[in-house]
């Protein structure tokens, strides 16, 4: 079920939602001092291709600096890239079979808003959701 719900999102919104974090993440290497900016934004990119099977759990130990660069991220990428996760959302709810794929693009804004500090991995994986 999955892989099915992944193709259809990639063909109706995964492609496009991808394109915008990776034209950011270009930019954000452009400028060499915030790469580490582009770095998370490639690593949105896969998650935005491919969503379902896969979470976001905080990234332990990530301080300050992380703190701080999603701060600076949200005003100059992360508001554009949310809006578009909500915009795209709210359509994609708009008929009954795209409601998952709508909960999909909600689930995204997340981490379009607040991406350092933040990992992506599979909801199979039980270790990274810590101790249980």
């Amino acid at each position: 079920m999955r892989t099915l719900l992944n193709v259809i999102w990639l063909v109706l919104a995964g492609f496009w939602m991808a394109l915008g974090y990776a034209l950011a993440g270009l930019i954000c290497f452009l400028l060499i001092i915030t790469i580490p900016f582009g770095i998370a934004s490639f690593r949105i990119a896969a998650f935005a291709l491919w969503p379902f099977g896969k979470t976001v759990v905080r990234r332990p130990g990530a301080g300050a600096a992380s703190a701080i660069g999603n701060v600076i991220w949200v005003i100059f990428a992360g508001w554009w890239l949310a809006l578009g996760h909500l915009f795209s959302g709210i359509a994609l709810c708009l008929t009954i079979l795209g409601i998952p794929l709508g909960i999909a693009s909600f689930k995204l804004i997340p981490v379009s808003l607040l991406p350092l500090g933040r990992e992506i991995v599979d909801t199979d994986d039980r270790t990274a959701f810590g101790p249980r």
